[in-house]
């Protein structure tokens, strides 16, 4: 088990459809008044002071409320093909961008996440608390070899976009209509070569003056709430 922590952690993992179920809240009584939501019934409640909550997470960063719950149940892989949006990160090594990506994918509408089990963040208490709670809701789930989920995808009829600073086609140029699956690369070098060459279409994100990139989880956002774009004007 684990500790999660966030007032909007908190919100979202009490509410309906969280993917784990809480365990037990720890909170001092003014984040249980801000929360503004109430413990499902049987739920232990412990009313606790700060120096209490900052020995249970390990951090200063817990807004006055935690709780607890197992670890984090990742998706099977293979349920997310029959899915119509997808974004995919390739070794995207810091949680809280993992973290912010999830946000925005469930903000978007996007029906889930995929990560490699390995060189890359999982769903820490730390990406828990970056993605303000998303991750509670969103279904995330882990590959092992990115490229071949990429070409498993393709077989299912997704079209595959990569984000590519390089890349000659802009990201609003994309037709976001059908199954579509986002991928984006790590913090410093982007999409590995064999990742890249096995997306559909490479594309990129316009900008001016000296900026030469924009953190992965700004550029994920860009590309999902593009695809929301079309797909309600359709």
């Amino acid at each position: 088990m684990e500790w999660i922590y966030g007032r909007q952690v908190a919100r979202l993992a009490l509410a309906p459809g969280a993917r784990r179920r809480p365990q037990r809240l720890a909170t001092t009584t003014a984040a249980l008044t801000a929360i503004g939501r109430r413990p499902p019934a049987g739920l232990p409640v412990d009313i606790v002071p700060a120096p209490e909550l900052d020995r249970l997470t390990g951090t200063h960063d817990h807004q006055g409320v935690a709780v607890l719950v197992d670890g984090y149940p990742y998706a099977g892989a293979r349920e997310l093909v029959a899915a119509d949006l997808l974004v995919v990160l390739d070794e995207v090594s810091d949680p809280r961008n993992l973290g912010a990506v999830a946000r925005s994918a469930l903000a978007s509408g996007a029906d889930g996440l995929v990560l490699p089990r390995r060189r890359a963040a999982g769903v820490t208490p730390a990406a828990v608390k970056a993605s303000a709670g998303a991750t509670e809701h969103l279904r995330i789930a882990h590959v092992s070899n990115v490229a071949a989920y990429l070409k498993e995808l393709q077989r299912g009829g997704f079209w595959v976009y990569g984000a590519a600073g390089d890349a000659a086609r802009s990201y609003v140029d994309l037709d976001y209509a059908g199954k579509v699956a986002l991928v984006l690369g790590s913090e410093g070098r982007g999409l590995r070569p064999l990742v890249a060459r096995t997306c559909d279409v490479l594309a990129s994100i316009p900008m001016r003056g000296p900026v030469e990139s924009l953190n992965v989880s700004v550029a994920a956002a860009l590309l999902l709430f593009e695809a929301r774009r079309q797909r309600e004007a359709r």
